[in-house]
């Protein structure tokens, strides 16, 4: 039966016509598949009940199947050796090849446990033919997205629902290529060439990571642009995706397969990670996601040293204010924010409100939650412990962090004065009643010349609410104040 469909063949695909082309595998590839599936129902309604009242265990269709294939077999092992210096057409004959794998598993329902069409690739020349290609399309095509014009921008900017990772798109199109070539080798039947292209994905990121770097820095001499907060970004999907890949089955497979070939293959892995990986408690994208990391908060500490920076310019009026010869809050009508913080508190919003617009969520919390740290130890420093305060200045300094600063951030948590601990607790100890505040300082000069964290004074200080400042701490700020009896 498969002798004048092999003869078809031949004419067709072999010698001088034109159906044989190096530049159509696909022709005899679509031919062979047509073959199978004009047969199939009649392999198996026909002959198969005849083999099997003969008693003969043979599967009709898989085996006029695994003729036909190795008619395919033949042709491509044969065209494959003549396009080892033609990279465009190797190409070609790679993508239609793993098409024809696919097919011929799913479509046609191919025993798995038999050879198909892939082992053609995997011959060593081949193989190392196809790495190389691979890489060389992989580069080129990074070359050419980060140098894309939209490449720094989300294509969903405008959907406000979809764009929550705010993704630029060459961070996109890159991971997009890497869950291309992943796709490509994932029917490859044998553990150590897939990898070898796992390798080659690790190669890719770390040269994707370095470029990224390489653009923060031509960018950090204006880290809150658009373009600096669209590398940080990129750098946190990019890290996002890899964390997920890390408990993808097909990965985890890979971790155990790479454990199992044992330090030849571990070596482009890191062999002190074998324990790690054996166990599972590490993956095959820790190093990766590690630099990522890196970068990441790299980047994110230069963003909130320039915010701090801008701060610190706006905030000079209010750390030389007049907090000693204020006037006491029962002199005045209603308290409003200090005309010296106003700069300053316009520069928080609108840096937050930027960051919201630049930054994807995770990134952004992450950013606030910073940003509102550096403010707490700033104002604490600079405000605070740099100056004294009667009556009326504690109460303005109270005033303005806990109505007009905390709410701020407000828009982003549910308690923000837990974010703001020195401050909050400083304003606490300054704005204490006189007879309060002389009961306090006597308990802690008792004790904080012996011991700085006697039970007595910590739990004085924890019943009126402060449990960051240490005893020491408290009595400098009740030195601070200037009302006093008898002053």
């Amino acid at each position: 039966m498969l002798q004048p469909l092999s003869k078809r063949f031949r004419y067709h695909f072999t010698g001088s016509r034109q159906t044989n082309t190096l530049s159509k595998p696909e022709w005899y590839l679509t031919q062979v598949l047509m073959w199978m599936g004009n047969h199939s129902a009649f392999m198996e309604l026909k002959i198969q009940p005849i083999l099997d009242r003969a008693g003969i265990k043979i599967n009709a269709r898989v085996e006029l199947f695994r003729g036909l294939l190795s008619l395919a077999l033949e042709k491509l092992s044969s065209d494959t050796r003549r396009l080892l210096f033609d990279d465009a057409l190797f190409c070609h004959l790679v993508d239609e090849v793993l098409q024809f794998e696919r097919e011929l598993r799913g479509t046609q329902a191919y025993p798995p446990a038999l050879p198909g069409a892939l082992h053609v690739l995997l011959e060593h020349t081949v193989f190392q033919k196809w790495l190389t290609v691979e890489r060389k399309l992989a580069l080129e095509k990074v070359d050419a997205l980060l140098t894309a014009e939209g490449a720094w921008s989300s294509q969903y900017r405008d959907i406000a629902d979809v764009d929550e990772l705010k993704v630029p798109d060459c961070a996109e199109t890159f991971m997009t290529l890497l869950l291309v070539i992943t796709d490509r080798y994932r029917l490859l039947p044998c553990p150590r060439s897939q990898l070898s292209f796992l390798a080659l994905q690790r190669e890719l990121v770390d040269d994707f990571r370095i470029r990224l770097t390489q653009v923060m820095k031509e960018e950090s001499r204006n880290p809150l642009g658009q373009r600096y907060c669209a590398v940080l970004n990129a750098a946190h999907y990019t890290s996002t995706v890899l964390a997920d890949w890390a408990d993808n089955v097909f990965f985890l497979q890979l971790q155990q397969a790479a454990v199992a070939e044992g330090e030849e293959v571990l070596g482009q892995l890191g062999i002190a990670e074998a324990g790690r990986l054996a166990s599972l408690e590490g993956s095959v994208f820790d190093g990766l996601l590690g630099l990522l990391e890196r970068l990441r908060g790299d980047m994110l500490a230069r963003l909130l040293d320039a915010i701090m920076r801008d701060i610190r310019d706006k905030a000079q009026p209010y750390c030389r204010d007049r907090w000693l010869s204020l006037p006491s809050q029962l002199d005045q009508a209603t308290m409003s924010l200090s005309s010296s913080a106003c700069p300053m508190m316009l520069c928080f919003r609108d840096h937050l409100l930027q960051l919201q617009q630049l930054l994807c969520l995770p990134l952004f919390q992450s950013c606030w939650q910073g940003l509102a740290e550096r403010l707490d130890l700033f104002i604490y420093q600079e405000v605070i412990l740099s100056n004294h305060f009667n009556e009326g200045g504690a109460s303005q300094l109270q005033f303005d962090m806990t109505r007009n600063l905390f709410p701020l951030f407000g828009h982003y948590c549910k308690r923000p004065e837990n974010y703001f601990k020195h401050v909050k607790e400083a304003c606490l100890v300054l704005c204490l009643t006189v007879g309060s505040s002389l009961l306090l300082r006597d308990v802690l000069q008792q004790q904080v010349s012996a011991d700085s964290r006697q039970p007595s004074a910590v739990a004085a200080l924890n019943e009126l609410g402060v449990f960051r400042l240490s005893p020491g701490d408290v009595l400098i700020l009740l030195n601070l104040r200037t009302h006093w009896p008898g002053q």
